[in-house]
Order: C-alpha cells, then sequence, then structure tokens
C-alpha cells in the first residue's frame, strides 16, 4: 500500500457503505437481550441507525470531545454507540465487563466520562446495583435532572436494558430525541472531526498500579485495522466470527476495524461459549475466526467439535497472550484454518505492531508473530542501555509509527516513561532475526533470572505443550532463598489423562537444560483469566508465592 488513511471513523463507515451498501454488516447468530429479537443488517440500514443515534446524542447535549462510556458485553448497541460517538466528536471510554464498583468507580471518576451507557450486568457484575450504589442521587430523580457527588462530570445515564430505572433514559429513547436533529446538523457536526482526533480510549488492565486511559486516534485504529484485514486478505465476502470482547483492542481494531475498512460482515457473539461461537462460525458460514489461545484450545477439546461445520473457515487470528505452536498447528488442521495469522502489540501501539501472513512458511507462522507492518518501525534493544540489539539477540522491542497511542489521559509522566524519542516501549522480550521476523518470549517482568540464569518461560511452555497429555501450560518464577527465582510450571492435564508432576519434571530434563527443568510442577484445571481472555500471570505467581510460604510485595 501506498499512503495511510486519513479519515474519521464517520467517514469510513460512510465510505464503506456506498461500496457495499447491500453487504452484510452486523449479525447476530442468535437472538440478542433485552427482547431476544435478532439483529442482522447490512451496511446501509447500520449506517442508519448509527446516524439516528448520532443525532440522538447531539440532542442530548454531547459536545465534541465529550467522552461516553459503554459498559456491556459484545451487543449491538455497543458498536452503534462506537460509530455514533465517533460521528459527533465523542470519545468512546471501553468499560471492562467484570468491572466491581471499585474499579467502575476510577475508570468513570479518572476518564471524566460525560454519559454512561451500560446494560444490566455480566456474571457477577451487577451494574445497575454498582451505579445506584456510586450515584446514590439517580433515586426518585428524573434523567438530566440529578448530580453526582462521586462523579461531578457525569450527566447522562443511557440504560440498554431496562426502561424503568430511576435518573436513567432508556436507549429506544435515544432514537426518538434524534427526530429533533436535522441531517444538515449531523453533517455539519462530522465536518468538525479530525483524523487526528481522540476516538477511543482503552484502560490497560492494572496489574501494576492504577489503570491507565490509552488515547487512541481516528488515524490510530482505522489504519492498524487496515494493515491487519490487509494481512489477512480480507475482501467484502469475508465474514468474521467476533467471541473477543469488544472493550479490548482484540474486538475494537482486530475484529471491528479490521472489518470495517475491508467491507466484511460482522458476526458478533455476545460473550465468549465454545458451543455459541461453534455454532456461529457453521451456522453463518464464517470464513474468519478471532481468539486468544484458551479460546481455540477450548473449542478444540471441546467434545462435541465435530458436530460442526468449520470447511468456510480460512483465516482468523491467535493472540492477546504467546501462542503455543501446537495449537497453532491443530487449528490448522482441525479447524480448516490454512491462512490463520498471529498479531503481536499492546494496547498503546492501537494494538498490532506485526502480523504474519498466508505467504509465510508454516514454521514462519507457528513461530514467530512476523514482521513489521508497513509504516511502522520496530526494532530490539538492551532494555539496560537502549542500544539496538543484533539479530538474534534477546532485548526489550520497540516500536514508532502512525500506530502508536496519543499518551495516556491525564499522566504525562506515566506517557514520558514508555514513549522516548517516538519509540513506544513495549516492557516485552523479543528477538528479530535476519529477515525481520520477531519472536516474543514474554513480558521483561516475567523473565525468570535463577541463579544468574535468564530463563524465558515462552521456551518451556513450548516444549511442555509437545507432551501428549497436557492440554495448556503457565510457566512463572516461584521466589527462591537459594537461587532468587526457580522455576514453577502450573499444568492443565487433558481430560482423563494420568499424570505426575515426576513424569512431567524427568521430560523436560530429557530434552532441555538442567536449569531449565521445573523445580515445582502443580496439575490445576483452570487458570484464572481475565475477561478476555488472558492468563494472569501474576495470580499464578501470588499461588506459587502463597504455596511456598513466601509473600509477594
Amino acid at each position: 500500500m501506498d499512503k495511510l488513511l486519513e479519515i474519521t471513523l464517520g467517514n469510513l463507515l460512510n465510505q464503506t457503505t456506498a461500496r457495499f451498501p447491500e453487504n452484510d454488516c452486523v449479525v447476530y447468530n442468535e437472538p440478542v437481550p433485552p427482547h431476544g429479537k435478532p439483529f442482522r443488517t447490512t451496511y446501509s440500514d447500520f449506517l442508519k441507525i448509527v446516524d439516528q443515534t448520532a443525532k440522538g446524542f447531539m440532542k442530548l447535549g454531547i459536545k465534541k470531545g465529550d467522552h461516553v462510556a459503554m459498559w456491556a458485553t459484545n451487543r449491538p448497541e455497543w458498536l452503534i454507540t462506537m460509530f455514533a460517538s465517533a460521528k459527533i466528536g465523542a470519545v468512546l471510554v471501553t468499560v471492562n465487563t467484570n468491572y466491581k464498583t471499585f474499579e467502575a468507580e476510577y475508570l468513570l471518576r479518572q476518564s471524566d466520562t460525560h454519559t454512561l451507557v451500560m446494560a444490566g450486568g455480566f456474571k457477577e457484575s451487577d451494574y445497575n446495583e454498582i451505579v445506584n450504589a456510586l450515584i446514590p442521587e439517580l433515586k426518585g430523580a428524573k434523567p438530566g435532572e440529578w448530580k453526582s457527588e462521586k462523579l461531578p462530570v457525569l450527566k447522562n445515564i443511557i440504560h440498554i436494558d431496562d426502561p424503568n430505572f430511576d435518573g436513567m433514559l432508556n436507549w429506544g429513547a435515544i432514537a426518538a430525541l434524534g427526530e429533533g436533529v436535522s441531517d444538515e446538523e449531523l453533517a455539519a457536526r462530522e465536518k468538525e472531526n479530525d483524523h487526528h482526533d481522540v476516538v477511543n480510549m482503552q484502560y490497560t488492565s492494572g496489574t501494576t498500579g492504577f489503570p491507565k486511559g490509552v488515547m487512541l486516534t481516528h488515524y490510530n485504529i482505522i489504519n492498524d485495522g487496515l494493515m491487519i484485514g490487509n494481512c489477512m486478505r480480507f475482501t467484502e465476502n469475508d465474514k468474521l466470527c467476533i467471541p473477543v470482547p469488544f472493550f479490548h483492542c482484540f474486538g475494537l481494531v482486530l475484529a471491528i476495524m479490521a472489518s470495517v475498512t475491508h467491507g466484511t460482515g460482522m458476526v458478533p457473539v455476545d460473550h465468549f461459549n465454545p458451543l455459541t461461537v461453534m455454532k456461529a462460525i457453521s451456522e453463518e458460514k464464517c470464513t474468519a475466526v478471532h481468539g486468544v489461545p484458551t479460546m481455540f484450545i477450548t473449542m478444540l477439546g471441546h467434545p462435541d467439535k465435530n458436530k460442526y461445520d468449520f470447511s468456510y473457515l480460512r483465516t482468523g487470528i491467535m493472540a492477546g497472550s504467546p501462542c503455543p505452536i501446537a495449537v497453532m498447528q491443530q487449528t490448522i488442521d482441525e479447524m480448516n484454518m490454512r491462512d490463520i495469522t498471529i498479531v503481536y502489540g499492546l494496547t498503546e501501539t492501537s494494538p498490532g505492531c506485526t502480523q504474519t501472513t498466508p505467504d509465510d512458511t508454516l514454521e514462519r507462522r507457528v513461530s514467530t508473530v512476523g514482521r513489521a507492518f508497513p509504516f511502522v518501525e520496530c526494532k530490539v534493544v538492551d532494555p539496560e542501555t537502549g542500544a539496538d540489539c543484533p539479530p538474534n539477540t534477546p532485548g526489550e522491542f520497540v516500536a514508532r509509527g502512525f500506530n502508536v497511542m496519543k499518551g495516556y489521559y491525564k499522566m504525562p509522566e506515566a506517557t514520558a516513561q514508555v514513549i522516548v524519542d517516538g519509540w513506544l516501549h513495549s516492557g516485552d522480550i523479543a528477538e528479530c532475526d535476519e529477515e525481520g521476523y520477531f519472536k516474543i518470549s514474554g513480558r521483561i517482568k516475567d523473565m525468570i533470572i535463577r541463579g544468574g540464569e535468564n530463563i524465558y518461560p515462552k521456551e518451556i511452555e513450548d516444549f511442555l505443550y509437545t507432551h501428549p497429555k497436557i492440554k495448556d501450560v503457565q510457566v512463572i518464577g516461584a521466589p527462591s532463598k537459594k537461587y532468587g527465582e526457580e522455576v514453577f510450571a502450573y499444568v492443565i492435564p487433558i481430560p482423563d489423562a494420568e499424570v505426575t508432576e515426576e513424569e512431567l519434571k524427568e521430560y523436560v530434563k530429557q530434552n532441555m537444560s538442567r536449569h531449565k527443568v521445573p523445580s515445582f510442577i502443580r496439575l490445576i484445571e483452570q487458570f484464572p483469566l481475565t475477561t478476555s481472555g488472558k492468563i494472569q500471570k501474576y495470580k499464578l505467581r501470588e499461588m506459587a508465592a502463597e504455596e511456598l510460604g513466601y509473600i509477594e510485595e
């Protein structure tokens, strides 16, 4: 490609609709709440819904630059809110569906959220209860007639499930509000937007310290989605199943943006369930599906897997955490995903930096994260000196280009720590070969230093995956008085497998250096996961430290 797109999200949707008006845009394979009605739209119909919602937002008083938070699973209203906010120059703030009271209060306050769009809840999180506890002023009040002491910037709450909550507007009222706004007024507002404006704020997971709001522009996420779709060879004839959460960059950019930049149809799933996802892939004849490794492992190991038709599948992305080689190979062999790719990046880079392509050899596609995107520079540097590392030498992955965030919201010092001379420092251990292919070994903080030896967990994990009785494995560093750290492996065996910890230790010992043999192996049923399906290694470290009698600070 010769140049990057210099358009806004609103322009993107307008242009794609003009090219493919009758193509499927958003298709839900199953009825969606709250009324259990199907939701299937063409690009033309979806644009009409977005425009009407954008007008309603304008009538509600949402101005350019205001922050609109979205707290729901992968619902149609999520997609509509995203594009409608963008059209009027507002910034979409994505809220983790697992958040409880403390986390929600922090995000809504730190982000200066003006309008909250929300569902009733998800799993153990009751959003209604949380919001009413945070804003007791809602009780007995009408919409627009309350003021929150804890959240003084918040002016509106729009509920997508229930029309009868005090102080809240119902989703259906927004379209009606839009009747009072003309097409010309909406068009005038759209013209005020610039492609370098911030359009989305995503909060990092906050495994260390408070979460930070990553400010991403139209230019960031549209072009990142364009690169990703290009690598996957998306066209208007493709259909992407989306079980990864919209609130995460995986859903918002690798899925939504990659689709809309290419006229590809989207088949979202409300939240990941292996049967629901396989049913959607089969019935909608999806040509692509995205997922983190644990999602693919769950589907591949499901006893009903063979009841579903994967013959239309061609591609998809496995990302979000290091991808086991054995699992990549299985998706190719058993799910027909011959063009499956890996994307590497982080929220601060919108998120993609590198990607494999269908032209890469199978070995490259299962053992590397590909090469740098066009218009993005990537390299590996010594984390101590900042000097460039020679080929095949581990160091820190850094990147610069169109995809680097504008910064952390209201956190200039934190921004300056990660963006140095335009280079975004990832905190990930990587190495790059002579042909520009990158391999990621994990987080610098995850690297195990045992008696002065640097040990990369992914190397041991990839080897243990080759054991026929292992379904999933995670390797972490556990505290040790003698060596500083010891190798500790948590293993999920395949169902009904009889395997012992000693058997697995011996397996590693016969094939790897002695210092890489886990001192401890524990068989468990599941790993602690984030809502987006990422494994929380810090919790595994806490579990190991507690078992060994240490208290981690």
